[in-house]
């Protein structure tokens, strides 16, 4: 049996990258998904875990509008009758220099990364209250809180926001026995990765995840739907005595105090 049977799950920014990857692992776990984001792959998604008897709802959401928010919760519940576990993963990567970066590039990092789940979490929490032992999982990163390159501060000031965010709200929320943790990862190989390597090398994307996989003790990306395990088991009751807390999912890549010192 499944750690997630009989559980529905909400999952923002799911149509891709590590929001798909936690869907198919949510799904194997026997969770009842719903999916929301705001690209049509979202349908397909759903429909090919419904064929793998999954139950799938495919949600067109826009994290920056709460309105649509809203109605995306509001119509897992109907659906589904309660919702238990809310994963926050949508989220966006635009590299700028903090000198060159345009207010309306500095606004989608905020939009998106801090009052996407912001309002996402707000929306749910009275119905999360009802649930026995609710689970927020918010998708922060490794950069911004641990590690950072040129280009990121948009991206790394919001992602070091969500931690902030995570350890406040889990204890507000610790009296209606709902966990809140944050999932930081390193390197995935998802459609940002790809995104942060054309805009990093447009000639030679390719090179840039080669860089990047070298760097890390594991010597390659993550898949995503390794961050949906681990995203699966902090939804589960497993992780019942789990809050306030950040899992970092990296291959070690935050690990090496160098590039030149050490045995070979």
């Amino acid at each position: 049996m499944g750690m997630l049977v009989g559980k529905v799950a909400l999952i923002t920014g799911a149509s891709m990258g590590i929001g798909s990857g936690i869907a198919k692992v949510f799904a194997q776990e026997g969770a009842r998904l719903a999916l929301a984001a705001r690209s049509e792959q979202t349908a397909a998604l759903a429909a090919d875990l419904r064929r793998s008897g999954a139950e799938a709802l495919a949600l067109t959401v826009d994290v920056t509008d709460p309105a649509s928010i809203q109605n995306g919760v509001e119509r897992t519940v109907k659906t589904y009758g309660g919702l238990d576990i809310l994963v926050n993963n949508a989220g966006v990567c635009r590299l700028g220099a903090f000198e060159n970066m345009s207010a309306a590039d500095r606004d989608l990092h905020f939009a998106v990364n801090v009052k996407g789940v912001w309002d996402a979490t707000k929306a749910a929490l009275p119905y999360l209250k009802k649930s026995q032992n609710g689970k927020i999982i918010i998708m922060s990163s490794v950069t911004g809180d641990l590690v950072a390159d040129p280009g990121e501060v948009a991206y790394a000031t919001t992602k070091a926001a969500l931690i902030g965010f995570t350890k406040a709200l889990a204890v507000e929320v610790a009296p209606h026995k709902i966990n809140v943790n944050a999932i930081c990862p390193g390197y995935v190989l998802t459609p940002m990765a790809q995104s942060i390597a054309k805009q990093s090398n447009p000639d030679n994307p390719d090179a840039v995840i080669q860089g990047i996989a070298a760097a890390v003790p594991l010597k390659r990306l993550a898949d995503p739907e390794e961050v949906g395990q681990l995203a699966a088991f902090l939804a589960s009751p497993g992780a019942n005595y789990l809050t306030g807390a950040q899992f970092v999912i990296d291959g070690g890549s935050t690990l090496p105090e160098t590039v030149s010192v050490g045995a070979a």
